[in-house]
Parts: C-alpha cells; structure tokens; sequence
C-alpha cells in the first residue's frame, strides 16, 4: 500500500460500526438521505437562516443594520479564504469525518453567538463604552463559524458524498434531494421565525445547536461512507455485472491547479457566485426590501415558499435532463432567469413584478441547484473533487458576503436598493454573453 492510498487516522474504517453490505437496500439512498439531512442542518450558516436573527441580533447587541451586514461580510469573507483548504480535509480524511466535524463546529458557533451579549455587557459597564465596540468583533467571529461550518464545510461535504456514491444518476438523485433541499429551505425563515417568537432568539439558536451539533452529527458518525468503493460495492448500487453493462462516462480527473487555469472553471464558478451575491443579499436584507416596495413582514417572509415550488419543480426537472444533455445550454437559461428576477425586484411594488420575481429567481435558482451539482464533477472528475468544489465554494461564500454589505451600502447611499438592483442585472448580462462566447467540452 502507498502512503497516497493508505487511509488517514482520523478516516474511520469503512466496516465500523457495521458491513453496509449488509444493507437491505442499496447503500447509495441512506448516503442520498444523509446528504439531503446534512443540506438542511446547515441552514443556521445560510443567510435565510440568519436572516431572521437580524433585528433580534441588533437589539441585543447594540448595532446598526450596516454594522450588523459589515460584521456579517468580515465573518463570511474570512470564512471563504479557508474553503478550499476544508475541501482538501474532504479528499484527504473522507467526507464522514468532515461532516461530523462540521457538524459539531457549527453547533459550537452557535452556542457563542447566543453568549455574545453575555461577554460584550459586563465589558461595555466596567469599560464605559457603547455595547457595540465589543459585540461587533465577537459577532464577526461567530459569524466566521456559522459560515465557515455550516454553508462552508457542511453543504460541500454533502453535496459531495452523494456525487461518489451514484454516476449515471448523478442528476436525478440531486433532483430529487433538491425537492426536499428547497422545501426545507424555504420553510426555514417561517420556521426559526416562529421559534424565535417561542424560545427567544437565545433559546432558537440553543435548540439548532442542539440538533445539528449532537443530534445529526451522532447519526453522521454512525452511518455515512466515504465511497462505495471503500466498503466493497460500486457507485448506483451496480453489481459488477451492471456496471459492465452500462458503461459511463470516465472523466479525467483534474487537480485544482488545472482546474484554476480552464475558462470553463471560471464561467462557472462566478455564474454560481453571482446567485450567491445576489441572492444571499436579497435574503438578509429581505424584509427591507419589501417594506422599501410597499409590502409587509409577512408578505417578504411569503416569497420563499412560492420561490421554492417553481425552483424545486425546475430543479427536478432539470437535473433529469441534465444526465443526458450537455451543461452550457443550462448554464444560459440560468443567467436569462436572474435577468427576470431582477426586473421583477425592481418593481416589486407591483404584483406582477412580485411574479417576475418568484419565477425568475426561483427557476434561476433551480438551474443553479443543478449545476452546482454537476458541473464539477462532470467536468474535472472524482479524485480532487473536494478540493475543486472547495475553491468553488470559497468564490462563492466571498460573493455572498460582498452582497448583504453592497444592499446597504447602496441604501445608506442613495437611500434605495434599486442602483444595487441595476448594478446586478449589469454583472449577470456580461456573464451571459461569456457563457454562449466560451467553448465548453461535449459533457
């Protein structure tokens, strides 16, 4: 055995504490459902899923809307130049012990945030200065660990697991993950709104630190499988026989460095961060906008379920497709939708321009759910697909982080969202014209 082969210490055994091959059904679908549990943990690092702790986060420790998004964009940013780093922990010590250590860092995070005003009141009284000057820096820090853990470390690794167990069906089993990815995550705000409103923010963020930390981070270590081929089976649930029968396209597997130096990395990559950027702003900042248009709290909470019905229903339906059909044609109806979505934020005091952006970002988000499934691995293969996807994400989490700070920005600014709006249709547009100018290859 070569030390490159030979398994990591921290890489449990594949057989402990059971044989999967013992499964009474293909081992495959337990990992499909752990990685689709694994997506919705990592909710409290989404910005949907601190977005609703923003006004109560502000109350208790002292800070200004642009203060609380600076604080978030420090946290995020800093998370992000970490990421391809914790992609190369995937390929290194397998995805098991990442998403358990993920699991358990993200719950970490969320008991410090919960403390934060704790540690920042007794300061700011001995000290004699304003609450803020020590609730910023500690905010910053928390937000780093929900970030880094949790939309960081967690979402890739599960993303990931699922793309070594299955090939043909790459496609399809992330469509179908996805349907439920979506409905969580738009169900998310209502969610941790209501708990918010049962527990107090501090008892919200003790009760998610609780399932995420202990709860599925116990059932991680417990059942998920780095790969098939570890425990003595083959991706699909194939027997040799199947696999023989139905050969599948072999990508040559591309290091990170070659990946960095191919246009199509790239096209890719900042077509999935500008949703991030975009999106991730709209998010946290979603009940400003929509008082900004005219509308209520309740109505701003409201978009993510229908937004969530037409990008889960595109997302399955795409990915379906997208196991038989080339990538760019996708990737350009992607941007075309965010266009849609744009126009409809801008007039969002209409309620056809509400429409214009249920359908435009939720099937734009669709599309993106897919691509930032596929892509990679179609494109760069299986053996350093960690650390690829890890400089992917690292791009992206920078861009969500660049967004939040942006929106207010523009607001205290021009005292509207609307130059920021412009200012994002401007970047999706030229990305558009990149992606129908740049050769992809025939996968």
């Amino acid at each position: 055995m070569t030390a490159e082969s030979r398994p990591h210490p921290l890489t449990l055994p594949a057989r402990w504490p059971f044989d999967v091959r013992r499964s009474p059904i293909a081992y495959g679908w337990v990992i499909w459902l752990l990685s689709t549990v694994g997506f919705l943990m990592s909710v409290p690092g989404q910005t949907m899923g601190m977005a609703v702790f923003t006004d109560p986060l502000m109350d208790a420790f002292d800070l200004s809307r642009t203060q609380l998004s600076t604080a978030y964009f420090f946290g995020t940013v800093g998370s992000a130049l970490f990421l391809t780093r914790g992609g190369r922990w995937f390929d290194r010590f397998g995805a098991r012990t990442v998403i358990v250590g993920a699991s358990l860092a993200l719950g970490a995070a969320l008991v410090f945030i919960s403390l934060i005003d704790f540690a920042a009141l007794p300061l700011a009284a001995v000290t004699g200065v304003a609450v803020g000057w020590f609730s910023f820096p500690l905010i910053m820090v928390g937000y780093f660990g929900v970030r880094f853990a949790g939309q960081g470390i967690l979402t890739s690794a599960s993303r990931n697991v699922l793309l070594l167990w299955f090939e043909r069906r790459r496609g399809l089993v992330s469509g179908l993950r996805g349907i439920f990815v979506s409905l969580g995550f738009s169900l998310a705000p209502l969610l941790l709104a209501f708990m918010i409103d049962g527990f107090g923010w501090r008892g919200a963020l003790w009760v998610l630190a609780a399932v995420v930390g202990v709860l599925f981070a116990g059932f991680a270590l417990l059942l998920v499988r780095d790969t098939p081929e570890s425990c003595g089976l083959l991706p699909d649930g194939d027997s040799a026989e199947q696999a023989a029968a139905s050969p599948t396209l072999r990508v040559v597997d591309r290091t990170r460095h070659e990946a960095a130096a191919d246009p199509v990395f790239w096209i890719y990559s900042l077509a999935l961060a500008v949703h991030a950027f975009f999106i991730t702003a709209v998010t946290f900042h979603i009940v400003s906008v929509f008082e900004e248009a005219g509308r209520g709290r309740d109505e701003a909470l409201g978009y993510f379920f229908p937004a969530a019905i037409v990008s889960t229903s595109v997302n399955l339906l795409v990915s379906w497709l997208a196991d038989r059909h080339r990538l760019k044609p996708f990737l350009i109806v992607m941007l075309g939708a965010f266009l849609v979505g744009t126009l409809g934020l801008y007039r969002l005091d209409a309620t056809w321009g509400f429409w214009l952006m249920v359908i435009g970002l939720g099937s734009g988000g669709g599309l993106w759910g897919m691509l930032s499934n596929l892509s990679f691995v179609r494109f760069f293969g299986r053996r350093h697909l960690g650390e690829i996807t890890g400089l992917n994400t690292s791009i992206t989490v920078f861009a969500s982080a660049i967004g939040p700070l942006l929106f207010s920005l523009g607001l205290d600014l021009f005292g509207s969202y609307r130059s920021t709006y412009a200012l994002c249709a401007f970047i999706v547009a030229g990305l558009l014209v990149a992606a129908v100018v740049i050769r992809q290859p025939d996968t």
